[in-house]
């Protein structure tokens, strides 16, 4: 099956803090697409053959180009989605963790299993499936493609990456830093296509399997398409994350993770805390710190290692919050911070702060992705978690208190695929990552991770003669 992708076009990127246009790039034709997914394809046949030592060298000598290239790799996406310099290279040397860690440790995650069973001998082994695409968003360019490369790469399957327009250049710079680290060509490839291309190429016959990272919309679109083709996904969606602090909680520290939670990336992340549900008996006194070290946050040039708040990706995504703000204050919550655009080319936004917001109010009902928390007011713990598990999404969250069993057993009501106790919730090569409810479907990372785009194949089998004799068929 070929693609009938549409013509070959022009992507451009632009640096969010200036408003200035960076690059344009020549989009893929659909004769490109074709070609490069046969490529692919054809690189799987020999790739799944290599062996787990071949392919963890290579996979290591990756991580040592990302830490070679972290600085000029960071400033890459500073200037394409605005991200603050300092995070961004924290970022590049996680996507090198996480290649050394899947390096170390694929092979043991991916060993047979022996089952004990009627046969001389069965086991459940890990094949892989193929070519696996990727479909990735902006906000963290390196480390979402990283996080579904890797594994999926020492389980044996090739990746293709329909990447973000916004970071074309970090797109191509993640298929050169494969390249240069001696892997074969077609074992990573970067595909230069929009949005609108990407039916054909899911349904490609090509392409085995599909993980997406993005919005709950692509999410819908993608698994419908994939669900057609009857082809395997993960999706990792939204996220309007809780953020509980309970009355005997360490209020200062909790303050402190809750700012670094929420205005991480500039706010622009699926993880980040974004409904802060708080006991009534703390609400005053955890608000007012918050606020206090909100104002604090240094909001400016993404390039300058001091800078905590950089520009919003886009200026349609800053206009988006601020009516997403403006209406939830308009219905009846309390702007404490913050609150609007800030004056110059760049799509900058202002940190902010929404205190009493209610169920039905845009900031509770709708994934705020920006610089801007709401605050919620709550009695106890049981009314806490019943606002938690409100939402239609369930990524992830927070809870913070100093009786650990409490917490636990509180985790076990909380209906998100992560729970941090006293702690911020942050994805982990060593711990399965993924949401549920319209957060997605699906784990990433950890074995649970390496072991989504595999076969699991049985193998059963017999006596030298008459295996199988008087057996039930199933």
């Amino acid at each position: 099956m070929s693609t009938t992708a549409a013509p070959s076009a022009s992507i451009e990127t632009r640096n969010p803090a200036t408003g200035a246009v960076l690059k344009r790039y020549d989009a893929h034709d659909s004769a490109t697409v074709d070609r490069l997914l046969e490529r692919a394809a054809s690189e799987a046949a020999r790739w799944r053959e290599r062996s787990f030592a071949g392919r963890a060298q290579l996979m290591g000598a990756a991580a040592a180009t990302l830490r070679a290239r972290k600085a000029e790799l960071a400033l890459l996406a500073t200037a394409e989605m605005g991200k603050p310099v300092a995070e961004a290279e924290a970022e590049v040397e996680k996507c090198a963790l996480a290649c050394d860690w899947f390096a170390e440790n694929a092979e043991r995650l991916l060993r047979a299993i022996e089952i004990p069973s009627s046969a001389t001998r069965s086991y459940a082994a890990f094949r892989p499936l193929g070519v696996l695409l990727a479909i990735m968003p902006w906000n963290f360019p390196y480390w979402q493609a990283f996080r579904a490369a890797a594994p999926a790469m020492m389980a044996g399957n090739v990746v293709v990456l329909k990447h973000a327009a916004n970071v074309t250049g970090c797109a191509l710079a993640i298929e050169e830093i494969f390249r240069s680290s001696g892997f074969p060509e077609g074992a990573f490839t970067t595909l230069l296509v929009g949005s609108k291309a990407m039916e054909p190429i899911v349904l490609h016959d090509r392409v085995a399997a599909v993980t997406l990272t993005g919005s709950e919309a692509a999410g819908s679109s993608v698994g419908a398409l994939a669900g057609k083709a009857i082809k395997k996904t993960v999706m990792e969606l939204g996220g309007s994350d809780y953020f509980i602090v309970l009355a005997d909680a360490d209020l200062e520290r909790a303050a402190e993770i809750g700012v670094k939670a929420r205005f991480q990336n500039s706010g622009q992340s699926c993880i980040a805390a974004k409904r802060f549900i708080i006991e009534d008996a703390v609400y005053d006194r955890y608000v007012a710190l918050f606020v206090e070290k909100t104002r604090e946050l240094a909001v400016g040039d993404p390039t300058q290692r001091e800078t905590r708040i950089g520009p919003m990706a886009r200026h349609d995504l800053r206009d988006d919050l601020a009516a997403q703000v403006r209406d939830t204050v308009a219905a009846g919550a309390a702007l404490l911070a913050g609150g609007e655009p800030l004056p110059g080319p760049g799509a900058f936004f202002a940190p902010t702060v929404v205190g009493n917001v209610r169920p039905g109010m845009r900031m509770a009902e709708e994934e705020t992705f920006g610089p801007a928390a709401a605050m919620f007011r709550v009695r106890n713990a049981d009314e806490a978690v019943a606002l938690a598990n409100e939402s239609r999404y369930g990524l992830g969250g927070n809870l913070w208190t100093r009786d650990i069993a409490l917490a636990e057993r509180l985790a076990a009501r909380l209906e998100s695929g992560n729970v941090f106790v006293n702690g911020m919730t942050a994805s982990d090569p060593r711990l399965p990552f993924g949401g549920v409810k319209k957060s997605g479907i699906g784990r990433e990372l950890s074995e649970f991770g390496i072991r989504e785009f595999v076969n699991v194949q049985t193998v059963w089998i017999g006596p030298e003669s008459g295996g199988g004799a008087g057996r039930p068929a199933e």
